[in-house]
């Protein structure tokens, strides 16, 4: 069994298909200092994430099922290039991964097929942008159309900002061809979510809502970064009947709507959500992918067969009835991300890293590896979000404790983190 990437999401779905029956190592490429032991080994890609090399990695390793975690191999193709091979693999085909490759496909498709979602307009050069910021005012959401690494939306709160930005994505060229379609969208309010369902194609099961906290200070004050913290199931705004309208107003419609379009969707499709102060649900985006660090809560909410539920997926053959893993009843999950210093403009690396075993063994507790790598036979920073301290407990209170009970062990220089994960946003 193979698993694609080199983040915390990585290490939490291989631990998770480890701890599956029949699972006798995962090998995860190319891996972090962490995804080693405990049934892990890394592995080597010889030519970057791209499909061929993919290819021949899963060929090398005799893989029975790859699970690519990060989207770019998706867009590229990496997906297709394993199948043509006859290698089983949970993730999208190219075309279905436009939905999130492309955000101008995904709002044209939203429309097309009825899905709640914040009007916008979608422009293609500065003049147009200029023209329709001025005519909409501000705020405003300034979304750049392909993949930027979650660097590419900036909420303007004026007009001379959102400017800013539409030049710096049309003209100025920051994210090169990501940036040559802009999106501007109106600024919907409310409170995030993420839900995500397994998808094989017709049918669907949908995993625990949970929440991340994107701006990197407490208080969701500063810039947005990739995520620094989650916690699941999310209750009390996402009751069960606002639920089962997401689940009828915008999984549904996508599943259907993709498979009507012939690009059926075989994989993690996650739902980036605003819910209004009426209970509204919109949609914000969806990724074709698990989120982070939304991935390392499901992973520890989760029992039973989780390569099962995968690999059923990826045949096309998903038991929605009686999944072959499931939610522990009553378990509740939560992660803090440790970055680096700088983090997440500009983040250090070959900090050294102390306190991870002792963090480790406070009970319910994994620490899954994101930007690490090893220097001399020690563990040092690699990477803006670095590590993903991930706890389980019988509460959200008990998991939270815990969280950071563990993440107090960790010591690294410049280490940044919030202080309200799960406090927020409940």
């Amino acid at each position: 069994m193979v698993v694609i990437g080199s983040g915390a999401r990585e290490h939490a779905l291989a631990r998770a298909l480890a701890r599956s029956p029949g699972v006798a190592e995962v090998v995860i490429a190319p891996g972090n200092a962490g995804t080693v032991g405990g049934g892990l080994r890394r592995g080597a890609l010889t030519a970057g994430l791209s499909p061929a090399s993919i290819v021949e990695l899963c060929r090398r390793e005799g893989a029975g099922l790859v699970v690519i975690g990060p989207e770019g191999p998706l867009v590229d193709g990496a997906a297709d290039a394993l199948a043509e091979a006859g290698i089983l693999v949970f993730g999208p085909s190219r075309a279905a991964a436009e939905l999130e490759g492309s955000k101008a496909f995904l709002k044209r498709f939203a429309a097309r097929h009825g899905i709640p979602t914040a009007p916008c307009a979608i422009v293609s050069s500065f003049a147009e942008a200029e023209a329709e910021i001025r005519r909409r005012g501000a705020p405003i959401v300034v979304k750049a159309d392909g993949l930027c690494a979650g660097k590419g939306v900036v909420v303007a709160s004026s007009v001379e900002e959102a400017l800013g930005a539409a030049r710096a994505m049309l003209v100025d060229q920051a994210f090169g061809a990501a940036g040559r379609t802009v999106i501007l969208e109106d600024v919907i309010p409310g409170v995030e979510a993420s839900v995500h369902a397994v998808s094989d194609g017709e049918r669907f099961v949908v995993l625990p809502p949970a929440r991340d906290h994107k701006r990197v200070g407490d208080g969701d004050v500063g810039p947005n970064t990739g995520g620094m913290g989650a916690f699941g199931p999310v209750e009390g705004s996402l009751t069960p009947a606002l639920l089962a309208r997401i689940e009828r107003e915008i999984l549904e419609p996508t599943v259907r709507g993709m498979r009507a379009e012939g690009r059926p969707f075989r994989g993690a499709l996650f739902a980036g959500l605003m819910i209004t102060p009426a209970g509204e649900p919109f949609l914000l985006e969806h990724n074709v992918r698990f989120g982070d660090p939304e991935c390392e809560v499901l992973m520890a909410l989760l029992e039973g067969d989780v390569a099962e539920l995968l690999a059923s997926a990826a045949r096309g053959s998903l038991d929605v009835v009686t999944p072959p893993a499931a939610v522990a009843p009553g378990r509740h999950a939560l992660a803090v991300v440790l970055a680096a210093h700088g983090y997440p403009g500009s983040p250090r690396a070959g900090d050294p890293i102390e306190g991870i075993e002792r963090a480790a063994a406070v009970p319910g507790v994994l620490v899954h590896h994101a930007g690490t790598a090893l220097r001399d036979g020690a563990v040092v920073t690699a990477g803006g979000r670095v590590l993903a301290v991930t706890a389980a407990g019988a509460s959200l209170a008990e998991a939270r404790e815990r969280a950071y009970l563990a993440a107090a062990e960790i010591h690294f220089d410049g280490m940044v983190l919030r202080h309200d994960i799960g406090r927020t946003g409940g």
